[in-house]
């Protein structure tokens, strides 16, 4: 488990992202649709060539999104590491921002591991750590297979020589 080395998230992550962006994209399709009909109804003085602008526009809009949401799970996949060591944990993600999280044991308060329904359809799980600390008190990775973050939660628990509570 504290091995030292960079893990990557596990690689059915990627269809997990795509799986949720594509729900947010036809939740934000569905709801711009209804805003450029209201938007037309409201306009009484509308010609037919300005309905057509609109919904290319819409339509333009909707596929860009959904390009998006495609597109960007493998390339925060590949921006995503995270390692396990008798320090503690250290994740570094971000492809144009990036972050580097360093979290210690001996800051460990408590850790979750949680699922929601699209992460135990790919059997998938977050990693939540609770620190003390004002900064980072809460940190959250996801992505992980289930049984690895379980197994990463242990590790990280604070055991009763160690425990600085």
């Amino acid at each position: 488990m504290a091995d030292g080395h960079d893990h990557r998230l596990h690689p059915r992550s990627i269809d997990q992202q795509r799986l949720t962006n594509g729900i947010f994209t036809g939740i934000f399709g569905v709801v711009t649709f209804f805003a450029v009909i209201l938007s037309l109804l409201q306009d009484d003085d509308i010609g037919t060539l300005w309905v057509i602008v609109r919904f290319l526009a819409w339509l333009l809009l909707v596929v860009l999104v959904a390009w998006q949401a495609y597109r960007w799970p493998p390339r925060a996949y590949e921006h995503t590491a995270y390692r396990v060591d008798e320090q503690g944990i250290e994740i570094r993600r971000g492809v144009f921002f990036r972050v580097v999280i360093n979290v210690p044991r001996s800051r460990v308060q408590h850790i979750d591991v949680s699922q929601g329904p699209l992460e135990r359809r790919y059997g998938l799980g977050t990693l939540v750590v609770y620190t003390a600390g004002t900064d980072h008190a809460k940190v959250e990775l996801g992505g992980l297979a289930h049984g690895r973050a379980l197994l990463i939660r242990d590790y990280l628990l604070p055991t009763g020589a160690s425990d600085a509570v």
